[in-house]
């Protein structure tokens, strides 16, 4: 086995992070990255892994955390080595969405996750009345809140899979950057 391929199999991983209020779409979302097809779901109780290949070399594990009230109040466990978010907004909900906002705001003022790239997904897109991506930009306040970071505001469909493949790439886009300077980083800290 040459350097050539010692190099080549040790591929890129970045690990991703999924909130979002329960019923937002997250377990749905990530089925459909994966499968391409519609597939019930159950309250997520707890957290479901799923990895993901983002193209070559590189391999995303999603960590698709449970958004019920009492789920949330572990969230802050999973942020640690994070290497970017993907918060899950149900635009649809117009009653729940300044909940999924606090909650959002909150997370985003961890330090662990200090200038962790964020990808937001606008999910439901396909439901009547649903918040666009610019009134979901403007509503969760992206521009003040990730003022430190890579951000994006992707509308999408969990269903109908519509947004997943721009919201795929965008996630892996990031967090390769991410990790390309945490590195750099890390390198320099040692040197």
């Amino acid at each position: 086995m040459g350097l050539q391929n010692a190099k080549s199999s040790r591929a890129k991983r970045a690990s991703i992070l999924m909130l979002g209020l329960d019923s937002a779409g997250k377990s749905t979302l990530l089925y459909k990255f994966r499968y391409r097809d519609a597939f019930l779901t159950m309250p997520t109780i707890g957290f479901n892994v799923d990895m993901i290949e983002a193209g070559k070399d590189f391999t995303l594990t999603f960590w698709d955390v449970g958004g019920q009230k009492k789920m949330r109040e572990v969230w802050s466990n999973f942020l640690e080595d994070t290497d970017g978010l993907l918060y899950v907004v149900d635009s649809s909900d117009k009653r729940r969405l300044e909940e999924s906002r606090r909650e959002f705001e909150l997370i985003l003022k961890n330090e662990s996750i200090k200038n962790v790239p964020v990808v937001v997904l606008a999910n439901k897109q396909d439901l009547p009345g649903a918040l666009n991506a610019e009134e979901i930009t403007r509503r969760f306040k992206m521009k003040k809140y990730c003022s430190d970071r890579n951000w994006y505001v992707q509308p999408c469909c969990a269903l109908t899979g519509e947004g997943l493949a721009e919201a795929l790439q965008r996630v892996a886009t990031f967090a390769k950057q991410y990790h390309k300077s945490k590195e750099t980083f890390t390198a320099l800290k040692e040197f």
